[in-house]
């Protein structure tokens, strides 16, 4: 009896082929679903085509100009440069320089910044057919849009007309700045936001590798556009390091004047006396002619010392003056940037027929099946 406990059946056994076989995925089966609606599958790829050739045709082309630039800023160290060596040679010295608040990976801050946009509104382009030629601002207003982006701000453009007729404000034509603070009208204000995506920077902060990229419609503009806005950073950046070294210069060259006229007035002083005493050997007369001497002597050396300074200052300000070296200039593009037009149309067709495909095998289906289920439980 015990032998009959562990007595199996072999009718009974698990049969691994038979799993396997329900793991197998019917392909033969899919592929007959798949000639069955192929009609369908046709129909959708021509709706694809022609919405992929709509939408490639509506979107106008784009071409992108990119810089690269390797800007050599200052070391941040005391006594290097032209200023330590005017410093040495006059027998002054240089105190350490303070931390930079601004410097190359800030670069793309500084673009993006709303003054520094601003500023390239009155840029002058001109097209490559030389059938435009205006400011940058005026030239944003031809670029094309796509019908898409039309369709899109067709509700905000109604209710902006709706509300103009409404109302009797008249808009300003161009940005204001009131007490430091910039107040824009709409228009510049969509500009600005289209700026911010067409113009990028990109700074690597250990290399200090600067890459600037410009997007637009017309590949000379886009040449221009990157080259001034490149020269900008660089005169941006340029008047930020150099302020404080001119302001410097600019009152030591005050106080050299004043101690110049000092010193110039002692030595009057005193060789006047000397001509009006010269024979004159009373101890009063000698006492006075040292303190007169004594006077000019002072009067001198603090001359001497505020001309030192300031050569040591006119040295700084071209010290702090950064170098940008560019490593890839502007070139005009000859073919335009991003999807091309039959990437976009066979994209459609793939999406079309993925999607139709999906939905007559999968979808439809399980949805039929669902809709008989909520049927019977009614």
């Amino acid at each position: 009896m015990e032998e009959n406990k562990h007595y199996t059946n072999p009718d009974h056994q698990p049969n691994p082929a038979e799993d396997d076989e329900e793991l197998q995925i019917d392909w033969m089966g899919i592929l007959r679903q798949v000639l069955t609606i192929r009609k369908t599958l046709y129909k959708a790829a021509g709706v694809g085509l022609i919405l992929g050739i709509l939408i490639a045709l509506g979107t106008p082309k784009q071409y992108t100009v990119s810089i690269t630039l390797s800007p050599e800023m200052g070391s941040g160290k005391s006594g290097s440069g032209l200023a330590s060596m005017a410093a040495s040679f006059l027998g002054g010295s240089v105190g350490a320089d303070s931390p930079d608040a601004l410097n190359a990976t800030l670069a793309p801050d500084i673009v993006a910044s709303t003054p520094f946009l601003l500023e390239l509104f009155n840029a002058r382009v001109i097209s490559q057919d030389k059938q435009i030629d205006t400011t940058f601002t005026a030239y944003l207003d031809e670029q094309k849009s796509s019908w898409i982006g039309y369709v899109l701000k067709a509700p905000s453009m109604a209710i902006g007309g709706i509300k103009s007729l409404l109302t009797d404000e008249e808009k300003e034509d161009t940005a204001t700045v009131q007490k430091g603070a910039i107040e824009l009208n709409e228009e510049d204000a969509i500009k600005l936001e289209g700026l911010r995506k067409q113009i990028t920077v990109e700074a690597d902060k250990k290399t200090g590798i600067t890459t600037l990229s410009v997007t637009l419609q017309d590949p000379k503009v886009t040449a221009t556009m990157a080259d001034t806005v490149v020269s900008k950073l660089q005169q941006y950046i340029t008047t930020y390091r150099t302020s404080k070294a001119k302001e410097d210069c600019q009152y030591l060259e005050m106080l050299y004047k004043e101690r110049q006229q000092e010193y110039y007035a002692a030595q009057q002083r005193y060789a006047r006396y000397v001509d009006a005493n010269s024979n004159v050997v009373f101890q009063s007369t000698m006492a006075e002619r040292e303190r007169l001497q004594n006077d000019m002597n002072l009067a001198y050396q603090v001359y001497s010392q505020v001309a030192q300074q300031l050569q040591v200052a006119r040295a700084k300000v071209q010290e702090e003056k950064p170098v940008f070296a560019v490593v890839e200039p502007a070139v005009v593009p000859l073919y335009p940037s991003g999807t091309s037009r039959k990437v976009i149309a066979v994209g459609f067709i793939f999406l079309a027929v993925a999607l139709t495909g999906a939905w007559m095998l999968l979808g439809k289906p399980y949805w039929l099946k669902l809709k008989e289920g909520l049927s019977q439980k009614d």
